[in-house]
């Protein structure tokens, strides 16, 4: 007797993990991403390197170990003996936004190291959230004497003055901000774990755009409508991809699904234009 399994796909595999809120599996979705680049990656091992690392920091720990000298021998651990950094000579490699490849190269942007760190820190019983600063993720941390916002890239402590200077070019570019007085709190919130996955995705989409590279943009948008099934401008997106390589059906039904679903009305025109020349094309 035969017995044969089916081996979920990356992308049914990514599905089962961030298909919950209550039980979303954010460390292991953001290993997965890498499936698509990398197909033999077995993610399983790397959760088991990382596990071996948090073995290795916690044999550091005193017993008696309090919050604040958790933090520091995390951040000694991770930051001088690993030297894990970001990637400033190459910020827009995809790899960067690769979990096993950041821990064999130990080079990164804001957002992976900053999943790693946490994932650290949890494992050390510390209360550390993610937060989705404009253009550079950070992360923050619950002490006894309040809370810390740290720069994942460093390791530093910023300040509420620095926070509020690396936010500013963000409040002048967005027209919509520059007369209003928002709250410096307002982007120190914690990002859900479905938000922080989106936003590791949304870096690779831009990267791949802005290389043209579609099918690669295509494979990151699939994972991206799984995960936010009703984010109608993933679809448009998805749609475009679709045109650029010429898989006219599946470019029109995304198209068209965005036009019925759409509130934002600033582009919808040249959308539908794109549809009737699709159209044409089939025709």
């Amino acid at each position: 007797m035969n017995l044969s399994y089916d081996v979920p796909s990356p992308l049914d595999y990514f599905a089962n993990l961030v298909q919950s809120d209550a039980n979303f599996a954010l460390f292991e979705a953001a290993v997965s991403l890498a499936q698509d680049e990398y197909p033999e990656l077995d993610v399983q091992t790397v959760l088991g390197e990382v596990d071996h690392l948090l073995e290795r920091l916690r044999r550091r720990l005193p017993a008696d170990a309090g919050q604040l000298h958790k933090l520091r021998i995390l951040n000694h651990f991770f930051f001088q003996d690993l030297r894990f950094g970001g990637n400033v000579n190459n910020y827009y490699d995809p790899d960067n936004s690769f979990v096993h490849t950041l821990l064999r190269t130990r080079r990164g942007i804001p957002i992976s190291l900053g999943l790693l760190w946490m994932e650290l820190a949890q494992g050390l019983g510390l209360s550390v959230r993610g937060v989705g600063f404009p253009g550079h993720f950070m992360v923050k941390i619950n002490l006894p004497l309040g809370q810390a916002v740290i720069d994942p890239m460093t390791g530093q402590s910023l300040s509420r003055e620095q926070l509020a200077e690396r936010l500013e070019p963000f409040r002048q570019q967005d027209e919509s901000l520059e007369d209003m007085d928002v709250p410096l709190g307002l982007y120190l919130q914690s990002a859900p774990p479905r938000d922080i996955i989106a936003r590791m995705l949304r870096n690779l989409k831009e990267i791949y755009r802005t290389q043209e590279d579609w099918p690669r943009m295509l494979a990151v948008m699939e994972r991206l409508i799984v995960l936010l099934p009703e984010a109608w401008a993933e679809y448009r997106d998805r749609g475009l991809a679709h045109a650029e390589m010429g898989n006219t059906e599946q470019a029109l039904a995304d198209l068209e699904c965005y036009l019925v679903n759409t509130d934002d009305l600033v582009d919808v025109n040249a959308i539908a234009d794109r549809v009737d020349e699709l159209r044409r094309d089939e025709g």
